[in-house]
Protein backbone atom coordinates (compact mmCIF):
# COMPACT_ATOMS: atom_id res chain seq x y z
CA UNK A 1 0.00 0.00 0.00
CA UNK A 2 2.73 2.06 -0.37
CA UNK A 3 2.61 5.44 1.82
CA UNK A 4 -1.19 4.53 2.19
CA UNK A 5 -2.18 3.65 6.04
CA UNK A 6 -5.89 3.25 4.61
CA UNK A 7 -7.64 2.98 1.84
CA UNK A 8 -11.71 3.18 2.06
CA UNK A 9 -13.04 1.86 -1.47
CA UNK A 10 -16.60 2.44 -2.46
CA UNK A 11 -18.28 1.45 0.71
CA UNK A 12 -21.54 0.64 2.07
CA UNK A 13 -23.54 0.03 4.70
CA UNK A 14 -27.16 -1.15 4.23
CA UNK A 15 -29.68 -1.85 7.03
CA UNK A 16 -33.10 -3.39 6.75
CA UNK A 17 -35.55 -1.57 8.53
CA UNK A 18 -38.69 -3.35 9.41
CA UNK A 19 -42.04 -1.40 10.05
CA UNK A 20 -43.43 -4.48 12.90
CA UNK A 21 -41.81 -7.26 13.70
CA UNK A 22 -43.35 -9.79 12.50
CA UNK A 23 -41.80 -8.46 9.41
CA UNK A 24 -38.69 -9.37 10.71
CA UNK A 25 -39.48 -12.67 12.02
CA UNK A 26 -40.76 -13.59 7.94
CA UNK A 27 -37.61 -12.52 6.43
CA UNK A 28 -35.56 -14.05 9.41
CA UNK A 29 -37.32 -17.37 8.58
CA UNK A 30 -37.68 -16.41 4.82
CA UNK A 31 -41.49 -17.23 4.83
CA UNK A 32 -42.13 -14.09 1.61
CA UNK A 33 -40.70 -13.30 -0.89
CA UNK A 34 -42.07 -10.19 -0.71
CA UNK A 35 -39.77 -7.87 0.83
CA UNK A 36 -40.34 -6.93 4.02
CA UNK A 37 -38.04 -4.05 4.45
CA UNK A 38 -36.95 -0.53 3.91
CA UNK A 39 -33.09 -0.28 3.04
CA UNK A 40 -31.30 2.67 4.77
CA UNK A 41 -28.10 3.45 3.50
CA UNK A 42 -25.72 4.50 6.61
CA UNK A 43 -22.84 4.57 4.09
CA UNK A 44 -23.11 5.08 0.13
CA UNK A 45 -20.54 4.37 -2.43
CA UNK A 46 -17.55 5.95 0.13
CA UNK A 47 -14.09 6.80 -0.99
CA UNK A 48 -11.06 8.11 0.55
CA UNK A 49 -7.21 7.48 1.35
CA UNK A 50 -5.71 8.48 4.69
CA UNK A 51 -1.19 8.66 3.74
CA UNK A 52 0.68 7.55 6.71
CA UNK A 53 1.48 10.50 8.87
CA UNK A 54 -1.88 12.43 8.02
CA UNK A 55 -4.25 13.69 10.98
CA UNK A 56 -7.67 13.35 9.43
CA UNK A 57 -10.55 14.45 10.71
CA UNK A 58 -14.47 13.19 10.03
CA UNK A 59 -17.44 15.77 10.58
CA UNK A 60 -21.20 15.44 9.70
CA UNK A 61 -24.48 15.77 11.65
CA UNK A 62 -25.77 12.61 13.45
CA UNK A 63 -26.79 9.60 11.26
CA UNK A 64 -24.24 10.74 8.36
CA UNK A 65 -22.40 7.38 8.82
CA UNK A 66 -19.26 9.16 10.65
CA UNK A 67 -19.08 6.04 13.51
CA UNK A 68 -20.12 3.53 10.72
CA UNK A 69 -17.09 4.28 8.56
CA UNK A 70 -14.76 4.13 11.67
CA UNK A 71 -16.15 0.78 12.72
CA UNK A 72 -15.49 -0.83 9.47
CA UNK A 73 -12.45 0.29 9.37
CA UNK A 74 -11.26 -1.41 12.68
CA UNK A 75 -13.58 -4.54 11.87
CA UNK A 76 -16.10 -3.84 14.23
CA UNK A 77 -18.65 -4.19 10.83
CA UNK A 78 -18.44 -5.61 7.84
CA UNK A 79 -19.29 -3.03 5.05
CA UNK A 80 -22.24 -4.36 2.98
CA UNK A 81 -20.12 -3.33 -0.71
CA UNK A 82 -16.51 -2.53 -1.43
CA UNK A 83 -12.84 -2.48 0.12
CA UNK A 84 -11.26 -1.47 3.18
CA UNK A 85 -7.19 -1.96 3.38
CA UNK A 86 -5.35 -0.51 6.44
CA UNK A 87 -1.32 -0.89 6.61
CA UNK A 88 -0.11 -0.63 10.41
CA UNK A 89 -1.46 -1.64 13.79
CA UNK A 90 -4.67 0.16 15.12
CA UNK A 91 -5.41 1.59 18.55
CA UNK A 92 -9.25 2.45 18.08
CA UNK A 93 -11.44 4.72 20.97
CA UNK A 94 -14.45 4.29 19.76
CA UNK A 95 -16.77 2.65 22.15
CA UNK A 96 -14.56 2.73 25.41
CA UNK A 97 -14.38 0.11 27.71
CA UNK A 98 -16.84 -2.26 25.62
CA UNK A 99 -14.32 -5.24 25.63
CA UNK A 100 -14.22 -4.97 30.21
CA UNK A 101 -15.31 -7.75 32.13
CA UNK A 102 -17.14 -6.04 34.70
CA UNK A 103 -16.41 -8.86 37.43
CA UNK A 104 -12.83 -8.47 36.48
CA UNK A 105 -10.60 -6.08 38.05
CA UNK A 106 -8.61 -3.11 36.40
CA UNK A 107 -5.58 -4.96 36.15
CA UNK A 108 -7.27 -7.84 35.06
CA UNK A 109 -8.85 -6.01 32.35
CA UNK A 110 -5.72 -4.44 31.31
CA UNK A 111 -4.46 -8.03 30.17
CA UNK A 112 -7.69 -9.26 29.02
CA UNK A 113 -7.70 -6.01 26.63
CA UNK A 114 -3.76 -6.15 26.10
CA UNK A 115 -4.25 -10.39 24.83
CA UNK A 116 -7.15 -9.26 22.29
CA UNK A 117 -5.25 -6.70 20.15
CA UNK A 118 -2.66 -8.79 20.26
CA UNK A 119 -0.10 -8.64 22.68
CA UNK A 120 1.61 -10.68 24.91
CA UNK A 121 1.87 -10.77 28.96
CA UNK A 122 5.45 -10.33 28.44
CA UNK A 123 4.72 -6.90 26.29
CA UNK A 124 1.55 -6.12 28.55
CA UNK A 125 3.82 -5.94 31.42
CA UNK A 126 6.18 -3.66 29.63
CA UNK A 127 3.45 -1.24 29.51
CA UNK A 128 1.42 -1.29 32.73
CA UNK A 129 3.25 1.18 34.29
CA UNK A 130 2.75 3.92 31.83
CA UNK A 131 -0.84 2.30 31.62
CA UNK A 132 -1.71 2.80 35.62
CA UNK A 133 0.31 6.00 35.60
CA UNK A 134 -2.01 7.49 32.77
CA UNK A 135 -5.47 6.19 34.29
CA UNK A 136 -4.69 7.68 37.61
CA UNK A 137 -6.93 5.56 39.70
CA UNK A 138 -4.76 4.75 42.17
CA UNK A 139 -5.90 0.95 44.72
CA UNK A 140 -9.01 0.77 42.68
CA UNK A 141 -6.77 -0.83 39.81
CA UNK A 142 -7.21 -4.16 42.19
CA UNK A 143 -10.99 -3.72 42.28
CA UNK A 144 -13.61 -5.15 40.23
CA UNK A 145 -14.88 -2.34 37.51
CA UNK A 146 -18.02 -2.91 38.26
CA UNK A 147 -17.53 -0.55 41.40
CA UNK A 148 -15.70 2.06 39.31
CA UNK A 149 -17.22 5.35 38.99
CA UNK A 150 -18.21 6.05 35.22
CA UNK A 151 -15.19 8.63 35.46
CA UNK A 152 -12.82 5.67 36.62
CA UNK A 153 -13.96 3.44 34.27
CA UNK A 154 -13.26 5.32 30.90
CA UNK A 155 -10.15 6.82 32.34
CA UNK A 156 -8.97 3.48 32.65
CA UNK A 157 -10.21 2.15 29.10
CA UNK A 158 -8.59 5.01 27.63
CA UNK A 159 -5.02 4.63 29.48
CA UNK A 160 -5.58 0.98 27.85
CA UNK A 161 -6.01 2.32 24.37
CA UNK A 162 -3.46 4.90 24.32
CA UNK A 163 -0.61 3.13 25.71
CA UNK A 164 -0.19 0.25 23.36
CA UNK A 165 2.47 2.14 20.72
CA UNK A 166 -0.11 2.04 17.89
CA UNK A 167 1.26 3.20 14.08
CA UNK A 168 -2.66 4.53 13.14
CA UNK A 169 -4.89 6.17 16.40
CA UNK A 170 -8.74 5.83 15.68
CA UNK A 171 -11.10 8.16 17.77
CA UNK A 172 -14.52 9.00 17.89
CA UNK A 173 -15.50 11.84 20.01
CA UNK A 174 -12.91 10.17 23.01
CA UNK A 175 -10.83 12.91 24.03
CA UNK A 176 -13.48 14.79 26.04
CA UNK A 177 -13.61 12.41 28.83
CA UNK A 178 -13.24 12.17 33.03
CA UNK A 179 -12.22 15.56 34.45
CA UNK A 180 -11.15 18.76 32.81
CA UNK A 181 -7.51 17.50 34.12
CA UNK A 182 -7.58 14.22 32.48
CA UNK A 183 -9.10 15.42 29.08
CA UNK A 184 -5.60 17.95 29.48
CA UNK A 185 -3.98 14.51 29.39
CA UNK A 186 -5.46 13.38 26.65
CA UNK A 187 -5.05 15.89 24.22
CA UNK A 188 -1.51 16.39 25.26
CA UNK A 189 -1.08 12.65 24.24
CA UNK A 190 -2.61 13.50 21.43
CA UNK A 191 -0.49 16.03 20.42
CA UNK A 192 2.22 14.12 21.28
CA UNK A 193 0.89 11.13 18.72
CA UNK A 194 0.78 13.69 15.76
CA UNK A 195 4.52 15.04 16.57
CA UNK A 196 5.62 11.38 16.15
CA UNK A 197 4.32 10.88 12.91
CA UNK A 198 1.38 8.61 14.02
CA UNK A 199 -1.50 7.99 11.30
CA UNK A 200 -4.35 9.90 13.22
CA UNK A 201 -8.00 9.56 12.28
CA UNK A 202 -11.00 11.34 14.52
CA UNK A 203 -14.40 12.01 14.25
CA UNK A 204 -15.27 14.73 16.80
CA UNK A 205 -18.25 17.75 16.79
CA UNK A 206 -15.43 20.39 18.12
CA UNK A 207 -14.85 21.65 14.78
CA UNK A 208 -12.06 24.10 16.81
CA UNK A 209 -10.59 20.79 17.21
CA UNK A 210 -10.53 19.72 13.49
CA UNK A 211 -9.44 23.17 12.66
CA UNK A 212 -6.60 22.90 15.01
CA UNK A 213 -5.44 19.59 14.72
CA UNK A 214 -6.36 18.50 11.23
CA UNK A 215 -4.00 18.58 7.45
CA UNK A 216 -7.10 17.43 5.92
CA UNK A 217 -11.01 17.09 7.16
CA UNK A 218 -14.02 14.39 5.12
CA UNK A 219 -17.45 15.88 5.71
CA UNK A 220 -20.50 13.43 5.44
CA UNK A 221 -24.34 13.81 5.08
CA UNK A 222 -26.20 10.95 4.75
CA UNK A 223 -24.01 8.39 4.05
CA UNK A 224 -22.25 10.33 1.24
CA UNK A 225 -18.87 12.26 1.33
CA UNK A 226 -20.12 15.93 0.51
CA UNK A 227 -16.71 17.24 0.58
CA UNK A 228 -12.72 16.12 1.25
CA UNK A 229 -10.16 18.66 1.42
CA UNK A 230 -8.65 21.99 3.71
CA UNK A 231 -10.55 21.29 7.53
CA UNK A 232 -11.79 25.38 7.13
CA UNK A 233 -13.05 25.02 3.78
CA UNK A 234 -14.78 21.38 5.64
CA UNK A 235 -16.03 23.17 8.32
CA UNK A 236 -17.68 26.15 6.50
CA UNK A 237 -19.50 23.82 4.76
CA UNK A 238 -20.55 21.55 7.41
CA UNK A 239 -22.49 25.14 8.91
CA UNK A 240 -24.52 25.24 5.94
CA UNK A 241 -25.65 21.99 6.47
CA UNK A 242 -26.52 22.60 9.52
CA UNK A 243 -29.30 25.37 8.72
CA UNK A 244 -30.45 22.98 5.48
CA UNK A 245 -28.35 25.69 3.05
CA UNK A 246 -26.12 23.36 1.20
CA UNK A 247 -28.47 23.42 -1.90
CA UNK A 248 -28.32 27.45 -2.37
CA UNK A 249 -27.79 28.58 -5.89
CA UNK A 250 -23.90 29.51 -5.33
CA UNK A 251 -25.04 33.13 -7.59
CA UNK A 252 -27.76 33.89 -5.48
CA UNK A 253 -27.13 37.83 -3.60
CA UNK A 254 -23.95 38.30 -5.12
CA UNK A 255 -24.58 40.98 -6.85
CA UNK A 256 -23.22 43.06 -4.08
CA UNK A 257 -20.57 41.33 -2.94
CA UNK A 258 -18.73 40.47 -6.32
CA UNK A 259 -19.90 43.85 -8.11
CA UNK A 260 -17.56 46.81 -9.24
CA UNK A 261 -16.91 49.06 -5.95
CA UNK A 262 -18.89 52.04 -6.92
CA UNK A 263 -21.55 54.21 -4.90
CA UNK A 264 -20.92 55.57 -0.98
CA UNK A 265 -20.36 51.65 0.49
CA UNK A 266 -18.41 51.46 3.99
CA UNK A 267 -16.75 48.70 2.82
CA UNK A 268 -15.24 50.04 0.13
CA UNK A 269 -12.76 51.28 2.04
CA UNK A 270 -11.58 47.76 2.89
CA UNK A 271 -10.37 44.93 1.10
CA UNK A 272 -13.51 42.20 0.22
CA UNK A 273 -12.09 38.39 0.70
CA UNK A 274 -13.23 36.72 -3.05
CA UNK A 275 -13.38 33.68 -1.23
CA UNK A 276 -15.77 34.93 0.72
CA UNK A 277 -19.01 32.71 1.99
CA UNK A 278 -22.16 33.54 1.68
CA UNK A 279 -25.38 32.12 2.12
CA UNK A 280 -28.80 32.49 3.41
CA UNK A 281 -32.35 32.68 2.53
CA UNK A 282 -32.10 36.70 1.76
CA UNK A 283 -35.36 37.85 3.75
CA UNK A 284 -32.86 40.01 5.56
CA UNK A 285 -29.89 41.36 3.85
CA UNK A 286 -26.03 42.40 5.06
CA UNK A 287 -25.41 45.44 2.45
CA UNK A 288 -22.48 47.05 4.33
CA UNK A 289 -20.19 46.77 6.98
CA UNK A 290 -17.14 48.53 8.33
CA UNK A 291 -14.27 48.94 11.20
CA UNK A 292 -14.05 51.72 13.18
CA UNK A 293 -11.07 52.71 15.16
CA UNK A 294 -11.28 54.55 18.15
CA UNK A 295 -10.72 57.63 16.95
CA UNK A 296 -14.02 57.61 14.46
CA UNK A 297 -11.57 56.73 11.36
CA UNK A 298 -12.38 54.02 8.86
CA UNK A 299 -9.51 51.19 9.33
CA UNK A 300 -8.92 47.71 9.66
CA UNK A 301 -5.89 47.99 10.96
CA UNK A 302 -6.39 48.36 15.32
CA UNK A 303 -4.31 49.11 18.21
CA UNK A 304 -4.47 46.15 20.68
CA UNK A 305 -5.81 47.50 23.80
CA UNK A 306 -7.92 50.62 22.62
CA UNK A 307 -11.09 50.86 21.57
CA UNK A 308 -13.13 49.66 18.14
CA UNK A 309 -16.60 49.20 16.21
CA UNK A 310 -17.61 46.89 13.91
CA UNK A 311 -20.45 48.28 12.09
CA UNK A 312 -23.24 46.78 9.51
CA UNK A 313 -26.00 47.50 7.54
CA UNK A 314 -29.03 45.46 6.78
CA UNK A 315 -31.73 46.04 4.37
CA UNK A 316 -35.08 43.99 5.18
CA UNK A 317 -36.96 42.53 2.04
CA UNK A 318 -39.43 40.73 4.11
CA UNK A 319 -41.28 41.36 7.49
CA UNK A 320 -39.21 40.06 10.09
CA UNK A 321 -40.26 40.09 13.84
CA UNK A 322 -37.13 39.24 15.75
CA UNK A 323 -34.11 39.59 13.57
CA UNK A 324 -30.60 38.89 15.57
CA UNK A 325 -27.70 40.11 14.46
CA UNK A 326 -24.18 38.78 15.04
CA UNK A 327 -20.32 39.23 14.23
CA UNK A 328 -17.22 36.84 15.31
CA UNK A 329 -13.88 36.92 14.58
CA UNK A 330 -11.40 34.06 13.59
CA UNK A 331 -7.67 33.18 13.42
CA UNK A 332 -6.51 32.16 9.76
CA UNK A 333 -6.84 28.45 10.64
CA UNK A 334 -10.28 29.43 11.12
CA UNK A 335 -10.93 28.51 14.83
CA UNK A 336 -13.76 30.81 16.03
CA UNK A 337 -11.95 32.95 19.02
CA UNK A 338 -14.86 35.32 19.87
CA UNK A 339 -17.62 37.15 18.69
CA UNK A 340 -21.65 38.31 19.89
CA UNK A 341 -24.83 38.78 18.88
CA UNK A 342 -27.95 40.82 20.05
CA UNK A 343 -29.84 37.82 21.36
CA UNK A 344 -26.67 37.07 23.52
CA UNK A 345 -26.28 40.73 24.67
CA UNK A 346 -29.81 41.37 25.46
CA UNK A 347 -30.37 44.06 23.06
CA UNK A 348 -34.40 44.22 22.12
CA UNK A 349 -34.69 44.49 18.47
CA UNK A 350 -38.45 45.93 17.05
CA UNK A 351 -39.58 43.79 14.33
CA UNK A 352 -38.98 45.11 11.05
CA UNK A 353 -40.91 45.22 7.54
CA UNK A 354 -40.02 44.96 4.03
CA UNK A 355 -37.90 48.20 3.02
CA UNK A 356 -36.69 48.79 6.15
CA UNK A 357 -32.85 49.44 7.02
CA UNK A 358 -31.15 48.92 10.24
CA UNK A 359 -27.66 49.51 11.24
CA UNK A 360 -25.91 47.61 13.96
CA UNK A 361 -22.40 48.68 15.52
CA UNK A 362 -20.75 46.83 18.02
CA UNK A 363 -18.34 48.47 20.05
CA UNK A 364 -15.64 46.66 22.17
CA UNK A 365 -12.15 47.13 23.78
CA UNK A 366 -9.73 45.21 21.30
CA UNK A 367 -7.72 42.52 23.39
CA UNK A 368 -7.12 39.96 21.00
CA UNK A 369 -3.45 39.57 20.69
CA UNK A 370 -1.50 41.34 18.01
CA UNK A 371 -1.88 39.16 14.64
CA UNK A 372 -4.12 38.61 11.30
CA UNK A 373 -7.94 37.60 11.81
CA UNK A 374 -11.18 37.41 9.89
CA UNK A 375 -14.72 38.91 10.64
CA UNK A 376 -17.81 36.97 9.91
CA UNK A 377 -21.10 38.74 9.80
CA UNK A 378 -24.54 37.72 10.16
CA UNK A 379 -28.28 37.85 10.28
CA UNK A 380 -30.51 35.32 11.57
CA UNK A 381 -33.85 34.59 13.69
CA UNK A 382 -36.38 32.15 14.96
CA UNK A 383 -39.59 32.28 12.97
CA UNK A 384 -42.06 29.94 14.03
CA UNK A 385 -38.88 28.58 16.75
CA UNK A 386 -36.87 27.47 14.03
CA UNK A 387 -33.43 28.71 13.53
CA UNK A 388 -32.98 30.68 9.68
CA UNK A 389 -30.32 31.84 8.90
CA UNK A 390 -31.16 34.96 6.84
CA UNK A 391 -27.64 36.23 5.73
CA UNK A 392 -24.53 35.20 6.42
CA UNK A 393 -20.78 36.35 5.36
CA UNK A 394 -18.10 34.15 6.50
CA UNK A 395 -14.72 35.30 6.53
CA UNK A 396 -15.44 38.59 4.78
CA UNK A 397 -12.82 40.76 5.53
CA UNK A 398 -9.21 40.80 7.22
CA UNK A 399 -8.40 42.41 10.42
CA UNK A 400 -5.25 43.69 11.68
CA UNK A 401 -4.50 44.20 15.49
CA UNK A 402 -1.44 45.53 15.87
CA UNK A 403 0.52 45.30 19.44
CA UNK A 404 3.76 46.36 21.87
CA UNK A 405 2.84 43.62 23.82
CA UNK A 406 1.77 39.85 23.02
CA UNK A 407 0.89 37.77 25.92
CA UNK A 408 0.05 33.66 25.91
CA UNK A 409 -2.93 32.58 24.13
CA UNK A 410 -5.10 34.97 21.89
CA UNK A 411 -6.28 36.95 24.65
CA UNK A 412 -4.54 40.22 26.75
CA UNK A 413 -6.00 39.45 30.60
CA UNK A 414 -4.82 42.34 31.12
CA UNK A 415 -3.35 40.83 33.91
CA UNK A 416 -2.02 43.62 36.48
CA UNK A 417 1.41 41.84 39.09
CA UNK A 418 2.06 42.58 42.16
CA UNK A 419 5.73 42.37 43.88
CA UNK A 420 5.82 41.99 47.62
Amino acid sequence: MSDVAIRVEKVSKIYHLYDRQRDRLKDALNLTKKKCYREHFALDQLDFEIKKGETVGIIGTNGSGKSTILKIITGVLQPSGGEVEVDGRISALLELGAGFNMEYTGIENVYLNGTMIGFTKEEIDERLKDILDFADIGDFVNQPVKTYSSGMFVRLAFAVAINIDPEILIVDEALSVGDVFFQSKCYHKFEEFKKMGKTILFVSHDLGSITKYCDRAILLNKGHKLFEGAPKEAVDMYKRVLVNQLDDEEEDGKTIWNQKKDGDLWRNKFPINPEVLEYGSKKAEIIDFAFVDDKGRYSNVIEKGSEMTVRMKVVFHEDIAEPIFAFSFKNLMGIELCGTNTMFEKVEITPKSAGDIQIISFKQKMDLQGAEYLLSLGCTGYPHGEFTVYHRLYDVCSLTVVSTKNTVGYYDMNTEITVE
